[in-house]
């Protein structure tokens, strides 16, 4: 079934045959959803004093079953009334209650009730609804507290595991599948070391059994970004960290199983089968998108979706939607469809885009396949901590970059280097290619002069020698070995200028025979001298 929104109200269709299956007539209507089952259709409106706002409708009969009023509307705790996946129980949370009903019958009001005073948010364990959540937020100097509570065993107001924290004003509350475990992101206003703008996060993990209650191990400071548990209910990622973040996989004792390498990430999504997943960073990121193969924890590859709103993937688990929406973004609207390697799929734009989403699939209709055998010329490259799908698209779109104003590239490095990405030959500007080669063509000048300057030193060494030389031949003409010394010096001299014009001419002077030949003489010309100045 599809509901769609219009400003009459909500029209539920059949998918299979385009027909029409029920209509609501209720104008201004903000949010709209089904409960797991689909039995049952849940709407809010803007809260009005004439009526109440939260209506539960019967889908089949069109009827009103239950109502509420709600004057605030929040993502976080949408929808309002919580259904196990079974829709075995209901329930929602009032002003210091829990509620919970009967959804086979509606008419027979609330069938129990939790009763704890301050309680904002409560999650019922959807598969299976065994267990409640609850969660206080910090009052009057009182810390936070998460509570779970045992369904059969509710009324007698005993918990089976309960965590008490500060810093914090308020928690998403997750459970995974089978009910074991529970995340609490606890959040708090004002970060009181002036580390964040947006406040601070952190994240706890509790078991419904009691047998664990603490902070979950982060390896950075920072923020926590996002959280999701498996699909398979025995292990959850982490994203957390200043940027470049961190993400971390653990198991359902809370132990880690594997760190990941650093870079720009701030959201995760897993497949339905919780074989693949995606690390990506949207929203003031850049939108890079990271695919892994949860079983031998290798990456397939990794790709850019920039300006993403929303990103989920198929119910089969091979490919993923990138959707560019309005009112977010006005510009650039669109959906990218990746296939699960990160290879580029199908792409559409369109003037304004308000909402893409897949055709949801119950649980097991579709098989969970493993990765392909990958197609030759499609192999993982991994270099400098950025793993790429090398296809022959992707090389020619490395060798085609977009253009920078002069200005904006300066920024571009510091971004660069802030999230981990790495920077191009065609991303330095030309002042900075000049700069460049100003400071090695000077570095080069300074090394030849230094040369310049060894040589001269070593060339005045050879005529103090020879000076030296010539007065001992005056004093004793007839010393042969003064002589032969005086030779084997000259012809060094001549050496060292012979090596002097080489380096002065920059690669541009070329020696003939003879002076090649006087080259190769120098070590035997030396070694000589160091003989007949032994013996004299």
């Amino acid at each position: 079934m599809l509901a769609v929104t219009s400003e009459k109200g909500v029209t539920i269709y059949d998918t299979r045959e385009g027909s029409v299956i029920q209509s609501v007539n209720v104008a201004g209507v903000k949010a709209a959803a089904f409960s797991p089952k689909g039995t049952f259709l849940q709407t809010f409106e803007p809260p009005t004093q004439a009526q109440k706002n939260v209506t539960l409708w019967n889908v089949a009969s069109g009827a009103v079953v239950f109502q509420q009023s709600q004057k605030t509307f929040s993502k976080e705790v949408w929808p309002i009334i919580q259904f196990s996946n079974d829709e075995s129980v209901a329930c929602r949370t009032v002003t210091n209650e829990v509620h919970f009903f009967d959804p086979m019958d509606f008419a027979k009001g609330i069938v129990e009730r939790l009763r704890l005073p301050g309680v904002s948010t409560a999650r019922l364990a959807a598969s299976p609804a065994t267990h409640v959540a609850a969660y206080v937020p910090e009052m009057k100097g009182s810390p936070a507290s998460v509570k779970i509570y045992e369904r059969r065993k509710m009324s007698q107001g005993d918990e089976v595991a309960r965590r008490s924290f500060y810093k914090s004003s308020s928690a998403q509350l997750l459970w995974n599948i089978g009910s074991t475990g529970l995340l609490v992101l606890a959040q708090s206003d004002v970060d009181k070391s002036n580390q964040s703008y947006y406040g601070e996060a952190r994240l706890h993990y509790l078991r419904s059994d009691g047998s664990y209650e603490g902070l979950v191990p982060l390896s950075k400071d920072g923020p926590v970004h996002d959280v999701q548990w498996s699909p398979t209910g025995r292990e959850f990622l982490a994203v957390y960290g200043f940027m470049p973040s961190r993400a971390t996989l653990y198991d359902d004792r809370c132990r880690v199983i594997h760190n990941f390498k650093s870079g720009p990430y701030n959201t995760i999504r897993w497949n339905p089968h919780g074989r693949f997943f995606c690390l990506a960073g949207f929203g003031t990121l850049p939108g890079d998108m990271a695919f892994w193969d949860r079983t031998d924890l290798s990456c397939l590859g990794s790709t850019r979706a920039e300006c993403t709103v929303t990103c989920e993937w198929s119910s089969d688990g091979r490919y993923i939607l990138a959707a560019t929406t309005a009112p977010r973004l006005r510009v650039d609207n669109g959906i990218k469809i990746f296939k699960y390697n990160g290879s580029l799929y199908y792409e559409k734009k369109y003037d304004k885009l308000f909402q893409a989403e897949w055709r949801p699939a119950a649980v097991g209709f579709y098989e969970d396949r493993p990765a392909s055998p990958q197609v030759s010329g499609e192999k993982n490259k991994e270099k400098g901590g950025k793993t790429e799908l090398l296809t022959e698209k992707s090389a020619a779109a490395a060798k085609t970059t977009a253009y920078m104003a002069p200005h904006a590239k300066a920024a571009a490095a510091v971004r660069a280097q802030l999230l981990g990405e790495e920077t191009s030959s065609s991303a330095v500007s030309k002042s900075a290619l000049k700069n460049k080669k100003r400071r090695e063509k000077q570095k080069e000048k300074k090394d030849a002069e230094d040369a310049t300057v060894a040589l001269t030193e070593d060339i005045s060494t050879l005529g103090n020698q020879m000076g030296a030389l010539s007065a001992t031949v005056d004093s004793n003409t007839g010393d042969e070995t003064t002589k032969r010394l005086r030779a084997l010096y000259k012809k060094i001299r001549q050496i060292e200028e012979i090596k002097q014009k080489v380096s002065d001419g920059d690669g541009n002077y070329s020696t003939n025979p003879a002076q090649r030949e006087k080259l190769q003489q120098e070590s035997a010309i030396r070694e000589e001298i160091r003989a007949l100045e032994a013996q004299n």
